[in-house]
């Protein structure tokens, strides 16, 4: 081409073609929006701990943070000795030690559910009634307090004919018990369990509306996570996905699906001694969960270990690296959430989670700049993987594992310019609920 001279460029598409092409695509483009808004870009908690809802007093989440750290102190009380257990780098003892002691005295615990199912057990009405009235008043005065767990709520019994309307009695005297004592919370989390079928997902949502209505909220102001515990809850009598209906069923209020470990392995005739989250079943179940939430915003969490870390050092010792392992193992699968059922747990659960981001952070800073600055560099990636890698630092400092001025002197981004590449096009950078 001659230097100053433009190519001349030809097209043979009319604007009606391409108009009529835009046309017949708008319900398409609806629906992708709809359906797929993409994560919210909240803050996800690393886990979800379980309290009995007769169990719940003033100062849960701080006990559980004073046990995890006493058994910290007496089965692994330096870096050197958590290292030796967990089989850590040398170069992330110190830094993962330190930071899961800061942790647990600062905030041992991120999600909070007061459990008025099978932690729970049948009760007379009347005492159910008192705990759920209870329940309201203690989570209210906690957030009040500045003590609260960031996410907080209840779950409830299932809509099982056999135990529906008492499921429903404790959500309604547990919602309306918080709006009398000053409004629902920011981090209110409710989670629906054994749900076989969609409609009985729809028949949750309905409630929430509901109970939106009777006291003025906006729509939608209520979510509310599903729990995955039945196999007609992966595959429906038809062979169809049951979990990709529930996920539309509640109609934009799914925030998260939950695997449960072992009433779904018990489901599938797994015997007692295999129960776990490593077993072929449950990776089958979560991985469908997955897909099916790809996209949605409705976020993922495994389930749990049942070997709690109680009794001799040895015995600790045994039962913190299958727990650390489990989480590590959930992680690179991309489940960033667990349950934890004893605060024994607590310390292997963000030990893990810690190593987790610590490793993978300079190499996922690295090739997040030379994108950011379309550098060079041994691997090409591409938006999406942009928006994994913000998404990695990102989770890594809503948990603590690192810290925005670390991130800053790596990258030279700001936690604005990391959501800008999670969440693109999102028009509120600061959604993301972090520090």
């Amino acid at each position: 081409m001659t230097e100053g001279r433009r190519e001349r460029v030809a097209t043979s598409l009319t604007d009606a073609v391409t108009g009529e092409i835009d046309t017949r695509l708008a319900p398409v483009d609806r629906e992708l929006r709809r359906l797929y808004p993409g994560d919210p870009g909240t803050r996800q908690p690393v886990h979800t701990v379980y309290v009995p809802g007769d169990l719940l007093t003033p100062d849960t989440v701080r006990s559980w943070g004073d046990q995890a750290l006493a058994a910290l102190d007496r089965h692994a009380p330096d870096a050197a000795s958590l290292a030796a257990v967990l089989g850590l780098a040398d170069e992330l003892a110190e830094p993962v030690h330190d930071r899961v002691r800061a942790k647990l005295e600062r905030e041992p615990v991120e999600d909070l559910r007061v459990d008025f199912e099978d932690g729970y057990g049948p009760r007379p009405d009347a005492e159910e009634d008192e705990a759920a009235a209870r329940a309201a008043r203690l989570v209210a005065q906690a957030y009040e307090d500045g003590t609260a767990a960031p996410c907080t709520g209840i779950r409830m019994k299932c809509m099982e004919a056999s135990v529906r309307h008492r499921g429903i009695r404790t959500l309604d005297i547990f919602l309306t018990g918080l709006m009398e004592a000053g409004g629902l919370p920011d981090g209110l989390v409710l989670t629906l369990p054994k749900v076989t079928y969609a409609e009985q997902v729809a028949a949750m949502a309905r409630l929430l509306e509901g109970f939106e209505e009777a006291h003025g909220l906006a729509p939608g102001r209520i979510g509310f996570e599903i729990q995955i515990e039945t196999s007609q809850a992966i595959l429906a009598a038809d062979g169809t996905a049951t979990v990709a209906r529930m996920i539309q069923a509640a109609r934009g209020r799914a925030r998260g699906l939950h695997y449960g470990t072992f009433d779904y392995s018990a489901c599938l005739g797994v015997s007692a001694a295999h129960q776990a989250a490593d077993h072929p079943a449950a990776d089958h179940a979560k991985a469908v969960m997955q897909v099916a939430a790809a996209g949605t915003g409705v976020r993922v969490s495994d389930g749990s270990t049942n070997v709690l870390p109680v009794g001799p050092t040895h015995k600790v010792h045994d039962a913190w690296r299958l727990h650390y392992g489990l989480t590590r193992r959930a992680l690179a699968r991309a489940y960033y959430q667990g349950w934890d059922m004893h605060p024994g747990h607590l310390p292997t659960r963000y030990a893990a989670v810690f190593a987790f981001y610590r490793e993978g952070f300079e190499q996922a800073a690295a090739r997040l700049i030379r994108y950011a600055h379309r550098t060079g560099g041994d691997v090409m990636d591409e938006p999406a993987t942009a928006k994994a890698l913000s998404g990695f630092l990102l989770r890594g400092l809503d948990c603590g594992a690192l810290d925005i001025a670390e991130v800053a002197r790596a990258t030279g981004l700001t936690r604005a310019d990391l959501e800008s590449f999670a969440t693109p096009g999102r028009s509120d950078p600061t959604a993301s609920g972090g520090r």
